[in-house]
């Protein structure tokens, strides 16, 4: 008897793979090809003795590791929940009185599943959600997976432009669709991936122009701050909730991938009264909770100081790589080639613009030629949606894996490629000491 088609859900039939998937496969199994495209994290630093060190006091303790290696609580092992809350009121400078809570805290096998599961809870197949033009492509995916339209706000120096977004929604509801408005997404510290990060005044205009517009029903902000204590330079921003004084209009989103170790697998959201207990409750069906030995692992780091250690030694690591790209950039591509790129105060990521005309997608003469130089950036078009026109000329840089020896090396391969694909040759003299 020939075999049946297994018949796949409609949702099955929407979750397309994503485009990064080819370029972190290249990355991971081909090491001599200088990966600028991989989002991962320095592997040269990854606190490997620091989580021996906990994972062994836990479990050498008859009691501490029976209670680890036992089944958590599905909103997360609440000592780990507290120091969440107590690091963020501090951060954003909270009184006691304003003080944000741990019965608000949901802990998650990483960020991405917090984007997905608050997706599912609170997106209907044909609602809207507006995100940043370009904006993080993964979080695209999930929303395609669930049936959303994703529609873009223009971005400048200072992130989102707020009064665009209100344009937007002005069109939305002279067009009828302001009721299909569920959700406004934005990565406001140190954007994947372009690394720009939301102003301070646009954090208050955006709370306020969610809150005024919530004419139908409530439109919430999803803060995805997974960057945030990556800073390299300048002083930290309050985040978007700080500004929300009824606690009704922001989701925080965080892990400990970046500023920890993506292994442990850890993040975490501070939702609004109400969606915790709700987004535990749907949790619940996903697997009644994340690692709780990670947890214990992770609560640990943070008491005896190990973390706040490592981040302090990540800011170091990850600014060397930061200031090794910006310099051989401004070597590499001079002004008169036409070539523009961002200068990030924090996080991974570098946005490169090559000049009109020169395509940087997929299937573009400077991808091919990149790979035969042995180079490899995210083309920028995987970071837009399609909501209309948008640029064909600009790349993802990721200075998070390679050390700056090679991301020298990278950038040197990277113009070498734009010359052959017409970059204008620029012969430009070289400064004793410094590599071009």
């Amino acid at each position: 008897m020939p075999s049946r088609p297994v018949t796949l859900s409609h949702r099955a039939s929407l979750t397309k793979d994503q485009p990064i998937s080819w370029f972190m496969q290249q990355a991971v199994e081909n090491p001599d090809l200088i990966s600028l495209a991989a989002g991962l994290v320095d592997v040269e630093s990854l606190p490997g003795d620091d989580i021996a060190k906990v994972a062994q006091a836990i479990l050498s303790d008859p009691a501490s590791a029976k209670a680890a290696l036992q089944y958590g609580t599905t909103p997360g092992y609440a000592p780990l929940r507290e120091k969440i809350v107590a690091r963020l009121n501090e951060l954003d400078h909270r009184s006691p009185g304003e003080a944000y809570l741990a019965d608000d805290v949901v802990v998650t096998t990483g960020s991405q599943q917090l984007l997905y599961l608050l997706g599912e809870l609170l997106l209907d197949p044909g609602d809207i959600v507006l995100v940043e033009a370009p904006s993080y492509f993964v979080f695209h995916g999930v929303l395609a997976s669930l049936g959303v339209r994703a529609l873009q706000i223009p971005m400048d120096d200072d992130g989102m432009i707020v009064d665009d977004l209100e344009d937007r929604l002005r069109q939305l509801e002279r067009t009828g669709e302001l009721p299909k408005v569920k959700m406004i997404y934005t990565v406001d510290y140190f954007q994947n991936p372009t690394g720009l990060t939301l102003s301070l005044p646009r954090r208050a205009q955006l709370v306020e122009v969610a809150r005024r517009w919530s004419k139908h029903h409530r439109i919430l902000i999803l803060e995805d701050a997974a960057y945030r204590e990556l800073r390299y330079e300048g002083g930290d921003l309050p985040s978007i909730m700080s500004f929300d004084e009824s606690r009704e209009q922001v989701l925080l989103a965080m892990t400990f991938s970046k500023p920890m170790a993506p292994g442990l697998k850890t993040g975490y959201g501070i939702l609004p009264n109400g969606i915790a207990a709700a987004l535990a409750r749907f949790k619940g069906n996903h697997d009644f909770g994340s690692s709780n030995l990670n947890q214990h692992i992770l609560d640990r780091l943070i008491a005896n100081g190990a973390y706040d250690r490592h981040v302090a030694n990540l800011q170091d690591v990850y600014r060397n790589k930061r200031d090794a790209m910006l310099h051989a950039l401004k070597t590499e591509f001079p002004a008169v080639t036409g070539t523009t790129w961002t200068y990030p105060k924090g996080g991974l990521y570098v946005w490169w613009k090559a000049p009109e005309g020169m395509e940087t997608g997929p299937n573009s003469p400077l991808m091919r030629e990149c790979l035969k130089q042995g180079i490899l950036y995210v083309p920028g078009e995987f970071a837009y949606v399609e909501d209309g026109p948008f640029p064909r000329n600009e790349a993802r840089l990721s200075f998070g894996v390679e050390q700056p020896e090679r991301i020298r090396e990278g950038i040197e391969r990277l113009a070498h490629a734009a010359r052959e694909v017409g970059l204008p040759r620029i012969q430009m003299p070289r400064v004793a000491g410094c590599r071009g």
